[in-house]
């Protein structure tokens, strides 16, 4: 057996599939009447999902458990390259599509991928060899290291910036970030570096905001400063009455009276948790946020660990990745933050995220048979 001779965190790989099973549970009930209606097909949406997102999710994260970790460090930058030429390619028209104002996707016929969702892997790992090789080359004290690391640093992030400037994703540019910063910080980069950084982001991140009068709005009608002409409140509304509605123990899983009807806008994708929240209620949505938690907590104590830096950024990314990723999401949801079109992890419909996520989770777990118990 493949796994016989390994230490592998199954604790973490539990998490993900109970997470993986608790959003196919969850799409079964939504999806059903849409993809009647649509396609006249009840289970068009779930086997797509099963297929073309879990199936290939989890051949995904067995091949980048059994590929040597070095060749992955080796062939980071390329990767990383590769999934930048796909992120300019969805603007030549005929090969990305555009939906809603904003061109993210590329639609082959029998598929269809996001390549923004592939990058946060391509990112992570080219960053974690980046900055592993440069902690490992050069000492922190040394001067002139501020020019040898800070300033590539910060053409790697706008990089990542314009690419997600011009398909109109704010959302995305402001999770980059969140996850930079942290592994940045991982590589035991000066404080100063970090105020920097974030001080520079928050100043281009404002003018990306203020550029659009729609994402304005969009924090503006989440704080009740302006009316609603746009009616951009209207998912927030639904979203919290349906969230509201699940009680203590929920309506039972299949069960949600919003699902269906237009009550609830983007219910497999989303805003799969207020769907989840209705048919789970307060203790079913304890124990989804929980697991998710512990994902973190796995990741850091990966990280903890391990004596390799490159492993230990890392670990850090793909936490980072997959929590901010989940509270964004549930807090957008939730009245929280402004609404976003970036997905609940493991859960939502979606192929491009799951294979991405999934891709992740196997290499972290590639990392974690290296170990000692």
């Amino acid at each position: 057996m493949i796994f016989k001779n390994y230490h592998i965190d199954y604790w973490l790989l539990t998490a993900v599939i109970m997470l993986v099973f608790i959003g196919i549970l969850t799409l079964s009930g939504i999806s059903t009447s849409f993809a009647q209606e649509r396609f006249g097909n009840s289970y068009y949406y779930l086997y797509h999902q099963l297929v073309q997102g879990i199936l290939f999710g989890f051949s995904a994260a067995f091949l980048f458990f059994v590929i040597p970790v070095s060749f992955l460090k080796k062939t980071a930058w390329l990767l990383f390259l590769v999934n930048i030429v796909f992120m300019v390619l969805v603007f030549v028209p005929g090969l990305g599509i555009n939906s809603g104002g904003a061109s993210r996707w590329f639609d082959f016929g029998f598929f269809s991928f996001q390549p923004s969702e592939f990058l946060k892997l391509t990112f992570i790992l080219y960053l974690s060899v980046w900055l592993s090789k440069r902690y490992n080359n050069f000492s922190y004290k040394k001067e002139g290291l501020s020019k040898m690391l800070l300033a590539p640093f910060l053409v790697i992030l706008f990089v990542i910036f314009i690419t997600l400037y011009f398909q109109s994703n704010a959302s995305n540019c402001l999770l980059f970030f969140l996850i930079a910063l942290l592994m940045y910080f991982t590589s035991e980069t000066p404080l100063s570096h970090i105020l920097i950084v974030t001080a520079l982001f928050l100043i281009v991140f404002s003018i990306f905001i203020l550029s659009s009068s729609y994402r304005m709005n969009r924090i503006l009608v989440l704080f009740g400063q302006i009316e609603d002409p746009q009616n951009l409140s209207y998912q927030i509304g639904q979203s919290i009455i349906t969230i509201g509605s699940g009680g203590i123990f929920g309506q039972g899983i299949g069960m949600s009276d919003r699902k269906t009807g237009g009550l609830l806008p983007q219910p497999m994708s989303d805003s799969i948790f207020a769907i989840f929240a209705e048919e789970a209620g307060f203790v079913g949505s304890f124990i989804l946020i929980s697991l998710f938690l512990f994902i973190i907590f796995r990741c850091c104590i990966i990280a903890k660990k391990t004596n390799d830096k490159f492993s230990k950024i890392f670990a850090v990314g793909i936490g980072s990745w997959i929590s901010i990723q989940a509270f964004i999401n549930i807090g957008a949801v939730s009245g929280i933050f402004p609404l976003t079109g970036i997905p609940l992890p493991f859960l939502s419909y979606g192929g491009s995220h799951i294979i991405a996520e999934l891709a992740g989770i196997g290499l972290l777990l590639n990392i974690s048979k290296s170990l000692k118990k």
